[in-house]
């Protein structure tokens, strides 16, 4: 009797061990090794070529060109909450479904969060360098003066979701602040009263925070959002703040207003063209640059990516897929 054959799975990135070994014991899985650099295209299409089934990380670009190097691939599942860098559409047209995670990095963005607000407000990356240097310009010296951030105004855009109300939860218990939010939509009384939010008008929360940080959704409404006009209604003693993801913000325009000294500083874990980062962006004092660290916790790292094998696993056994976003597939 003929040996079934096993279905291949390449893996763009190494992901936890258990979930690896889930994956083994049921599929040949390759993977590219170097969890330190975005695997090279070139790479991963021609990984593509000689895969069943395709799983990627956020930061992966699955575009045509990916989708179409291999007319067998099954399925892309992708450790991600939402589709963002996968031609949906492409992979529709090849009749291959595309599965994404469930909004289980709530609470680590909303601790980069506030770290990042903590960050630049104190200046600790400066201090951090300057220790390292060998400086040391006495504890009670003016040369790094930040800012406060107990009892401040924080500005939530797009802060009616998940990630908005933990934010706001830590900054209002943890830090006495005065939070704000706007949101196209607004939120019943009842969760604006447990989360500590006040609506506001968008152009108010811009005026009136010290801290705007963003969580809008990524869409065709929502790129730019943040551009030369937004930023100009902002204090010039203010920060902005962004973990949700980099176009919202239009960064020649951040730059600019970084530059000229319309706002005081930034803190950035999404870039608009990232993995690359703007030069100047990189070269700035009051700027703190994370490469896109919101759910990187072992605990949610982990979580999500057993999300992404149960979602093969439900695949290879003929099962409804649980995290489908074009189940229209199935009916073509």
């Amino acid at each position: 009797m003929p040996t079934k054959v096993r279905p291949r799975i390449f893996v763009t990135q190494p992901v936890c061990e258990h979930a690896l070994k889930r994956l083994r014991a049921v599929a040949r899985v390759a993977l590219f090794a170097d969890s330190s650099r975005i695997i090279p295209k070139r790479t991963l299409i021609g990984a593509v070529r000689k895969t069943d089934i395709l799983f990627c990380l956020l930061h992966d670009t699955i575009d045509r060109a990916v989708i179409e190097a291999n007319p067998k691939l099954r399925l892309i599942a992708a450790q991600s909450i939402t589709p963002s860098n996968i031609d949906v559409e492409a992979a529709t047209a090849r009749r291959i479904p595309v599965t994404v995670t469930a909004p289980i990095t709530t609470e680590a963005t909303a601790d980069l969060t506030l770290g990042l607000m903590l960050a630049v407000a104190r200046r600790m990356f400066e201090g951090d360098r300057m220790a390292r240097a060998g400086q040391f310009p006495g504890s009670q010296s003016a040369y790094l003066m930040g800012s406060y951030v107990w009892g401040k105004t924080l500005g939530l855009i797009g802060g009616g979701g998940l990630i908005g109300k933990a934010v706001a939860r830590r900054a209002h218990h943890g830090f006495g602040m005065r939070v704000l939010y706007w949101t196209p939509r607004r939120k019943p009384e009842h969760e604006e009263r447990e989360a500590g939010l006040t609506y506001v008008p968008f152009e108010q929360l811009l005026r009136e925070s010290d801290f705007v940080s963003i969580h809008s959704p990524l869409n065709e409404k929502t790129r730019h959002q943040i551009s030369a006009r937004e930023l100009g209604l902002m204090k010039k003693t203010a920060f902005l703040i962004n973990t949700a993801r980099g176009a919202i913000v239009d960064e020649a325009a951040l730059v600019r207003a970084l530059t000229k000294k319309q706002i005081a500083g930034a803190g950035l874990d999404v870039f608009e063209h990232e993995p690359k980062l703007d030069k100047a962006l990189r070269k700035m004092p009051n700027v703190v640059l994370t490469p896109h660290l919101g759910s990187a916790t072992p605990e949610v790292r982990e979580a999500m990516a057993g999300i992404v094998v149960d979602n093969i696993l439900a695949f290879l056994g003929g099962h409804r897929l649980p995290n489908c976003v074009n189940p229209e597939v199935f009916a073509l």
